[in-house]
């Protein structure tokens, strides 16, 4: 399996200047690094690869000064190949080439004490495609998948246009890496936005440009937040659900998975706070917290249930885990008519 160019050397250590500005390039993906030569005089440029990303060009005669100049101007940037990331890990645990060596260290960390975690993965994107089809057969053609990670097949907008060829599909994360990613390999078509954003603040995620006049306000709407909220702390998780649902009109569904302390071995809650230590927090919300994020909507059959269990595609055979030391649980809900819809 290819994986993402990478160099553990990094800037200031032992090595040549090759190798540092290659450990700078893996270190710094929203920006193309280069070195130039002019009159006997040696320079590193970097520009950003990332719209919005400042500064736009830093100039310098040092590698060194080049990445602090970078990360005081930009510390939100936040890429770093050496240590472990969300989105790179869990694109790892589905098989794919957009990770480094440190997320792969740390994924494969959780799965020596539970292989089984890889496969709950998959199962938990199988169960977005079955719940974004479902959506869409209810006749929603708009769709914001947030916190969307890397691409990984099939996305929101492939599932959507099979049932509904004019669906709009909003693509929003706060990871710079995964942007660029979304940027390149989902924005296809005038139907897809792609958002940075943070589901802590979905006010300001539903009035940024790039959804505001895309998704329209006064119609139904697709809200995912799928094996996102387990990485914020309880209250965080709590409140960005409850906003969103404030904000979505009449009609509109919620698709939520996450992980569960109810059935999981706290021994694996323990392994994966310990490989995400650098990067977010692991909260183990129990089933009864993750089922009130449904309050007030009406939940689609069979209800809150393991992602495994929702609809799957041969009901009289479920691709059960063969263990069950790791759980993560789904629901997808309908705001009922009556309430106040979003207004921008």
């Amino acid at each position: 399996m290819a994986h993402a160019q990478e160099n553990v050397t990094g800037p200031g250590s032992p090595g040549t200047a090759e190798q540092d500005l290659a450990a700078l390039r893996a270190d710094l993906p929203g920006f193309r690094i280069w070195r130039e030569e002019t009159c006997g005089r040696i320079r590193y440029v970097a520009r950003r690869r990332l719209k919005g990303v400042r500064p736009h060009t830093v100039v310098t005669a040092c590698l060194g000064e080049l990445r602090q100049e970078i990360e005081r101007a930009c510390p939100q940037i936040g890429f770093s190949a050496v240590r472990p990331n969300i989105a790179r890990m869990y694109d790892y645990l589905l098989q794919g080439k957009d990770n480094f060596r440190a997320d792969r260290q740390a994924a494969e960390s959780v799965l020596e004490k539970f292989p089984e975690v890889a496969a709950l993965t998959r199962a938990n994107r199988e169960f977005l495609a079955r719940a974004v089809r479902h959506v869409a057969r209810q006749g929603i053609c708009q769709f914001i998948d947030a916190g969307v990670g890397l691409p990984a097949c099939p996305n929101v907008h492939e599932v959507a246009r099979q049932v509904t060829r004019d669906a709009r599909v909003v693509y929003t994360d706060n990871d710079p890496m995964v942007l660029g990613h979304a940027r390149a390999l989902l924005a296809v078509d005038s139907g897809i936005s792609v958002v940075a954003s943070d589901i802590r603040d979905p006010d300001a995620l539903l009035a940024a440009p790039g959804v505001r006049g895309f998704v329209d306000p006064a119609q139904p709407v697709c809200v995912l937040l799928t094996s996102v909220l387990h990485f914020l702390p309880a209250a965080e998780a709590d409140a960005a659900v409850a906003a969103f649902k404030r904000l979505m009109a009449p009609g509109s569904y919620l698709v939520i998975s996450a992980g569960t302390s109810t059935g999981t071995d706290p021994g694996l809650i323990r392994c994966l706070q310990a490989a995400y230590a650098d990067t977010a927090p692991v909260t183990g919300r129990t089933a009864a917290e993750i089922g009130a994020w449904f309050t007030g909507l009406i939940l689609a059959r069979p209800g809150l249930t393991d992602v495994w269990a929702w609809r799957p595609k041969d009901p009289q055979r479920p691709v059960r885990p063969t263990q069950a030391r790791a759980r993560l649980l789904a629901g997808v809900g309908r705001k009922p008519s009556g309430g106040p819809a979003w207004q921008p």
